[in-house]
């Protein structure tokens, strides 16, 4: 079957298609966020959806280290093909929060090799890199708590989040919610923490949205937990 404009399969189709989808104002509100690039995601995702999983494809759009294209990348591909130093080399190259977001929950969690990955990110020396670790942690914190020193954890929040760059901060402080959230054992504590260190207290929050702030996050969800 002959390949069309209306199913693009080249990096180039795809880039133009991207270029026509940029929206100033999108790209206005994106860069408030750290990411630079103005397509609506909702958009985004109805491209992805009409070109289907191509990995090849992907990996090429992956390469132009352009934002949104590699978030059509993260979208299209199949998740369990990468390797697992080509996944380490692409969390590296991910240089705004989207992309690095997206690349972590749906692509490296359901990799075979998450959890090495969880692992060597966990203790690397680049709070961004980091930062993943510590999501793919929440994630086992959440899902699979089996072998995880729950109090370590808290013992190392307690001890750096305070002091954490943003992302990473951001990412230390999910995780202390998490248990708060999950773990009844450790809740008193993880609320004692989140006090005592005020980490996201005066976040701004937009009406009916849980605050970040971890005291209040884990009160709010245990109450919608006791309440179901």
């Amino acid at each position: 079957m002959a390949r069309t404009t209306a199913n693009p399969t080249t990096v180039a189709e795809v880039l133009a298609e991207l270029a026509e989808l940029e929206d100033p104002r999108a790209r206005e509100v994106n860069v408030k966020h750290g990411d630079d690039h103005g397509v609506n995601l909702g958009k985004l995702r109805a491209l992805a959806k009409r070109l289907e999983t191509q990995q090849e494809l992907a990996r090429e759009l992956w390469e132009t280290d352009d934002s949104a294209a590699r978030l059509l990348a993260i979208l299209i591909c199949r998740p369990k093909a990468f390797e697992r130093d080509e996944l380490d080399a692409m969390l590296r190259q991910a240089r705004t929060p989207k992309v690095h977001d997206w690349l972590v929950n749906y692509v490296v969690k359901k990799n075979p090799h998450a959890e090495e990955l969880r692992l060597a990110w966990f203790a690397d020396p680049d709070p961004v890199v980091a930062s993943a670790g510590w999501a793919l942690t929440t994630d086992r914190v959440a899902k699979k708590p089996e072998g995880l020193d729950l109090a370590g954890l808290l013992d190392i929040i307690e001890a750096q989040m305070k002091d954490a760059p943003d992302r990473l901060q951001w990412a230390m402080n999910h995780c202390l919610a998490q248990i708060g959230i999950e773990h009844a054992e450790h809740r008193a504590r993880a609320i004692d923490i989140g006090e005592r260190l005020h980490v996201l207290e005066d976040y701004p929050t937009p009406p009916n949205c849980t605050s970040p702030f971890a005291p209040v996050w884990i009160t709010e969800m245990v109450n919608r937990q006791h309440e179901k």
